[in-house]
């Protein structure tokens, strides 16, 4: 510890005033200057866990109870962890136990470091933060500005995440009341490696909207559910769940489902007790146009009829359209249309109850799920695409990856002390070694001021 402690402040320092000097007599940017900092502290941060690590091992090495239970089969074992501070290369001893004679390394498995493992977990959520927003090679390389791995290493630490189930994110504690809830759904479609199409569905639960800033408005309370590998029944379960555990049901005066006018959006219906469907303006403006496209002067007379709920009117419109259509393909067009707008009538007219405040259902397809998957010509696995789109929504549910993959890998590995570290003699050893190394630093003693001599007096306490 006390080569360590001795190498840092003489990295600091030394570190310090070359940063300095090219700031202030040549480049004259801070920003340089802030780059090279990091630099400078991010191999400092790799000098202390290898330090950290080392000390731990001859910790246990020295400890009675390790002595009791395990010989030391072999000293100074190299590991390379990858860290967010980058490579730390450290050595420790193999052990083998006494009592049934197997092997490991005691103060790896005590800070939770397994044979089989390369990374750290603050790594491997940083690899996986980046990769929920962009391509796996580009997230092996920004993860961190001092150790790059390959995209396969960035898939392999998503696949070994496992399933994310969307109620890993935080659920409320205490249930809400509230008059209105409303529940949007829609889906994206995203390209496979087989050349065929997936449809990921999305939905999401809010209290309705608040302001946010000019043409702007915020969703309340909103929770995000996805997942393309379950199906429509399991999906609509995981919310009927929710809102159970969220509201006060009883206290609930309206709920409304908003989206097109898929069966499996329909689905939602047959879950959530007291729910009203009601047809998306996106979808529903999609088939006003189909239907007038070709005879533009009727769009705005049918909106008309639409926004009066008049739907005789409507209807004898389009059968108009129709009748006035010489092309057979547009004519199919605009019958398509009638069937559409007539069949979802009454989900129509949920639109234009006061309660209602409108559906969102595309742009949150677009920010959620389209933005990773689809939006570029990507070609993703079944599985890879279901494990993205539920990572993307643990995100928007203001879950933390870090403690994601903490939880995983707790699930995962049975919590094993190996030994038993006695406290005193830990302490002691750190106290020991402080004191020590502060009071043997030369460049302290050398009698001449300066400000950093200043700063490590104060720390020794002199």
């Amino acid at each position: 510890m006390n080569t360590i402690i001795h190498e840092i402040i003489e990295k600091i320092t030394r570190d310090f005033n070359n940063n300095i000097e090219d700031l202030m007599l040549n480049s004259r940017d801070i920003s340089r200057f802030i780059i090279n900092t990091k630099k400078s502290l991010d191999e400092i941060g790799a000098m202390i866990v290898k330090e950290a690590l080392e000390m731990l091992d001859e910790i246990i090495r020295e400890s009675s109870s390790r002595k009791k239970e395990y010989y030391i089969q072999r000293r100074i074992d190299e590991k390379t962890l990858i860290t967010i501070f980058g490579e730390v290369n450290y050595l420790r001893t193999y052990y083998k136990s006494k009592k049934d004679g197997s092997y490991r390394y005691l103060s790896d498995e005590l800070v939770g470091i397994y044979p089989y493992e390369r990374m750290d977990l603050s790594y491997e959520s940083e690899l996986i933060k980046e990769a929920i927003e962009t391509s796996y090679e580009k997230s092996g390389k920004r993860a961190s500005n001092n150790v790059q791995v390959t995209k396969q290493t960035v898939m392999n630490t998503i696949r070994k995440l496992g399933e994310v189930e969307n109620d890993e994110a935080k659920l409320p504690t205490k249930k809400k009341q509230v008059k209105t809830i409303y529940i949007e759904a829609d889906e994206d479609h995203v390209a496979l490696q087989n050349g065929k199409n997936k449809e990921i569905k999305l939905i999401y639960v809010h209290e309705g909207k608040k302001y946010k800033s000019k043409g702007r408005y915020e969703l309340i309370n909103k929770r995000y559910f996805t997942g393309s590998l379950k199906n429509s029944e399991e999906l609509w379960l995981e919310v009927a769940n929710y809102l159970e555990e969220a509201y006060e049901m009883d206290k609930v005066e309206k709920i409304y489902i908003s989206g097109d006018g898929a069966s499996w959006i329909k689905e939602g219906l047959n879950w959530i007790k007291g729910s009203k469907h009601v047809l998306d303006y996106f979808h529903l403006s999609k088939y006003v146009r189909k239907a007038t496209a070709h005879m533009p002067h009727t769009i705005e007379v049918l909106w008309s009829y639409i926004n009066n709920r008049n739907k005789d009117h409507v209807k004898e419109l389009l059968n108009f359209i129709i009748e006035e259509t010489e092309s057979q393909a547009k004519k199919e067009a605009v019958k398509d249309s009638k069937r559409y707008i007539l069949n979802h009538w009454d989900s129509i007219m949920r639109g234009y109850e006061e309660e209602y405040i409108g559906c969102s259902a595309e742009g949150h397809i677009s920010h959620i799920l389209s933005s990773r998957l689809s939006s570029r010509p990507l070609g993703w696995s079944l599985v890879g695409a279901d494990q993205m789109a539920r990572l993307r929504v643990y995100k928007a549910n203001g879950g933390d990856i870090y403690e994601l993959l903490s939880k995983k890998k707790g699930e995962r590995q049975k919590e094993n002390r190996i030994i038993e570290l006695e406290k005193k003699v830990v302490k002691k050893k750190l106290r020991t070694a402080s004191a020590e190394t502060i009071d043997n630093i030369p460049y302290i003693n050398d009698g001449r001021r300066t400000w950093q001599r200043q700063i490590l007096k104060a720390i020794r306490g002199a």
